[in-house]
């Protein structure tokens, strides 16, 4: 079993080299952190609470020898709805387009049947490099960690396939981070850069932006509503009679429910909760932006849209 540390030798070929990884597993098993970490900004919405991915958020990494491009795609579970089951497409279409998967396992959780589950999918990918990585090593001792290590590799060797590398990571403590890049590049097809210098993602800014006001609507609701809101940006439109140097963003966007019992939730007492999303969401849009934004909400109400193929249309899955 190769683990990887950051002291191990590094691959001395020359050649640049460009392609998609796609990092996989259960849902909250650090995904969208690493994606995150990696590129250096947010590009995927992060969250304590799982399936808070539903968009196939791409990640670039520019490096001189590289470019890494990072597909995230939904945690892969059991599906009980229509858009389950949906997500689940889009989590197999994905690995079967990617130079190499990386399987997520959190250092500080045992391996169950979600992970094995995925493990097993996996198995029936043959040609695709399966990287191994362990996530949250932040949270275990040596001896904890040292154990995960073992019994991923383990897995692997139960179900007839051999990891192409297993790391340790810590997204949040930034700890081997770099190494893991380092050590995926190699598995990529030689080639030039895919994407322009700078850009960081190519998901369109209506999508990151939904995303953004998504996070902080689901902020202090989660239990109650985890996921029950969608949101959709309906226009966004440089304001008009504004000078050059003090431009303004006006964008105009609606947080869906499934139920009329939600709205109250979501607006909070006096209007409230639905201010505080607005104030944290339009930060983080000018942020992403770096431009001034007027950010106007509305809640609406798209009864059980997860399970109405023609809502799940118009909110875009």
């Amino acid at each position: 079993m190769s683990v990887r540390t950051q002291s191990s030798e590094r691959s001395g070929e020359n050649a640049h080299r460009a392609g998609f990884a796609c990092f996989v597993g259960r849902p909250n098993a650090g995904k969208s952190t690493l994606t995150n970490a990696l590129v250096g900004q947010k590009v995927a919405i992060t969250a304590d609470q799982p399936q808070t991915t539903r968009h196939t958020v791409r990640g670039i990494v520019h490096r001189e020898d590289a470019q890494l491009i990072l597909v995230d795609t939904p945690g892969l579970h059991k599906p009980r709805t229509l858009l389950g089951e949906r997500l689940n497409d889009v989590v197999r279409t994905t690995w079967a387009e990617v130079d190499v998967i990386g399987f997520c396992l959190p250092a500080n959780e045992k391996i169950g049947p979600g992970d094995r589950f995925i493990a097993k999918e996996l198995a029936g990918i043959k040609k695709t490099p399966k990287v191994a990585i362990v996530t949250k090593t932040d949270l275990v001792d040596s001896k904890t960690l040292a154990e995960q290590l073992i019994a991923i590799d383990q897995l692997g060797k139960e179900l007839g396939f051999e990891w192409a590398e297993i790391v340790p990571v810590s997204a949040t403590a930034g700890k081997q981070v770099g190494l893991l890049a380092d050590l995926i590049v190699p598995l990529l097809p030689e080639g030039p850069a895919l994407y322009p210098e700078g850009d960081l993602t190519d998901e369109p800014e209506q999508v990151m932006i939904a995303e953004l006001i998504r996070e902080a609507a689901l902020e202090g609701v989660r239990d109650e509503l985890p996921h029950s809101i969608a949101v959709v940006v309906e226009e966004m439109l440089p304001r008009e009679d504004r000078p050059a140097d003090r431009p303004l963003l006006d964008i105009h966007a609606n947080v869906y429910i499934e139920r009329p019992s939600q709205k109250g939730i979501i607006i909070g007492p006096k209007g409230k909760r639905l201010k505080d999303v607005g104030i944290k969401s339009r930060k983080q849009i000018e942020a992403l932006l770096g431009t001034p934004v007027f950010l106007d909400l509305h809640v609406k109400v798209a009864k059980d849209w997860q399970r109405d193929p023609k809502q799940l249309r118009k909110l875009g899955f």
